[in-house]
């Protein structure tokens, strides 16, 4: 199929959210596929999908990455692992769940969560999530004291993206 929607890697917030925007005024579907190139250092965040009321986005952090505590105060999402494996904590570093290929979680509006990449191999995930009528795109990341978290800054663990070779994750 020549109409598959394959995305393009967000550098920061700013092309993040205008890439959901973007995405959100097709008044026709969108079919995407699931590749991205897999980061030897730091993360990918793929913006596949979007209406004002879900999104979808394909994620790939190299082995050992992670994000910091947050919650999303108007979405509920879910994580499906495609590719290697992940640890999600809850607050106190309490573990919620070990995923590993074709396991998946879902985060209610509110849960405090964050996790970490396994060191063996690339993790990739399908993130999936379900807006609050009204809230697309509004600040809605916060951090274990109730102030706004922005996703792609060093206080969410943020690095820079490095490639060593053309490796790719595709399904």
């Amino acid at each position: 199929m020549d109409d598959i929607y394959w995305g393009k890697p967000a550098r920061d917030g700013e092309e993040y959210n205008q890439a959901l925007r973007d995405l959100s005024q097709r008044r026709t579907p969108t079919v995407f596929g699931l590749r991205v190139q897999l980061p030897t250092q730091g993360r990918v965040d793929l913006p596949l999908a979007s209406t004002e009321g879900m999104t979808i986005v394909l994620k790939a952090y190299a082995g050992g990455g992670e994000n910091a505590l947050h919650a999303h105060q108007h979405e509920d999402h879910a994580f499906v692992v495609l590719q290697g494996s992940a640890t999600f904590y809850g607050p106190e570093d309490r573990v919620i769940a070990e995923l590993t290929r074709y396991q998946g979680i879902l985060i209610p509006k509110g849960a405090l969560y964050r996790f970490h990449a396994h060191e063996s191999e690339s993790l990739v995930m399908l993130r999936i999530g379900a807006l609050d009528a009204g809230t697309f795109l509004r600040s809605q990341r916060v951090n274990e004291k109730g102030g706004k978290q922005d996703g792609f800054s060093k206080e969410n663990k943020e690095v820079p993206v490095l490639y060593a070779v053309e490796r790719w994750f595709q399904a």
